[in-house]
């Protein structure tokens, strides 16, 4: 069993490398392992009007099973809401069923994705004559940023935090009517920022379940441009626990800087705007960085705790007072 598991992550690993990124919403990939539970994480803030929230995932690569964080993206066009991927049993394997852009929402698996994806159907919120509008029942929405809301208790009936639909343990969940018809209307694919966003998750290694074992170290994101963010908060966690050393910080920061100088020339050339040349260079120049944190925080360098100084004891005065008087 173990010799067919190998060739099997060998071959995995040899179609995944040899298939374009962009390309992998097309791609056929099963698993006959399961995916790991949801995790328990808390929504970022809208960042504003005609956002959707497009819940977090496990997908899978060479490596096996990864995170890829929740996140605010902004819709191919007004009126489509997002159906989410899921994993479902079909019989000898787990087969991804990518998400897609569409007018309805479709059958995601029955997964409880949470923020209004309660397995059916979708309760964050609706199209409202070209206008998105946010159920704050189930929503981080600030009302300063966001102007169209109102509140609608959500009712959900599944609890669980299963990943996938059929099989052992899997969640049994059929299509209804409806989302059969939604799954053959007019259907985008993911957008490029969200390829984008799935591809960076892919290269960081702390977003795999054989490493954070099913705790990622980032489980959403505002907004795909905030990865440099969550970079830094992930140093700054580094040199609070000792874990990243001096000159390892100054490295990471210094390379951020860069990165930060090169997005900004390169928008200043375009118009205020990435190409889609220049957000893959971006890309990859944070995604080595990426990898230095992860290999950074988990060498065997660390940070030498500061010893307090001990203070000089002051001699007494000749008629000092009891020390019990001294506390006031």
């Amino acid at each position: 069993m173990r010799s067919f598991s190998s060739i099997r992550k060998l071959v995995m690993a040899a179609a995944l490398i040899l298939v374009p990124a962009s390309s992998f919403a097309g791609v056929f990939i099963s698993v006959n392992i399961a995916p790991p539970v949801l995790p328990v994480y808390t929504q970022p803030l809208c960042p504003g009007d005609g956002y959707i929230w497009t819940p977090g995932y496990w997908a899978y690569g060479p490596d096996g099973y990864y995170w890829v964080p929740g996140v605010w993206v902004q819709p191919p066009m007004v009126g489509y809401l997002w159906t989410p991927g899921y994993w479902g049993w079909g019989g000898s394997a787990f087969i991804f069923h990518a998400g897609y852009w569409g007018p309805h929402i479709g059958f995601y698996g029955g997964v409880n994705y949470g923020f209004g994806y309660t397995g059916h159907g979708y309760e964050g919120g609706y199209w409202n004559h070209g206008v998105f509008a946010y159920n704050r029942s189930v929503n981080n929405i600030n009302v300063t940023n966001v102007h169209n809301v109102y509140n609608r208790t959500v009712v959900v009936n599944n609890y669980n935090r299963v990943s996938y639909n059929g099989g052992h343990g899997g969640i049994d969940a059929r299509a209804t009517p409806q989302e059969e018809a939604a799954m053959r209307d007019h259907r985008l694919s993911p957008t490029a920022s969200q390829i984008s966003h799935r591809d960076a998750a892919a290269q960081d290694r702390g977003q795999l379940a054989s490493v954070n074992h099913g705790r990622p170290q980032v489980t959403a994101m505002r907004s795909v441009n905030q990865r440099a963010f969550n970079q830094q908060q992930r140093v700054a966690n580094g040199v609070r626990s000792g874990q990243m050393t001096a000159g390892e910080t100054r490295n990471i920061e210094s390379r951020e800087a860069s990165i930060n100088r090169q997005a900004a020339n390169d928008r200043a050339a375009n118009n205020g705007r990435l190409t889609q040349q220049e957000h893959q260079q971006i890309n990859q120049r944070q995604n080595n960085v990426s990898r230095s944190i992860n290999n950074d925080t988990h060498n065997a360098a660390r940070q030498p705790q500061a010893r307090p100084q001990a203070r000089p004891q002051a001699r007494p005065a000749a008629h000092a007072a009891p020390a019990r008087e001294e506390r006031r």
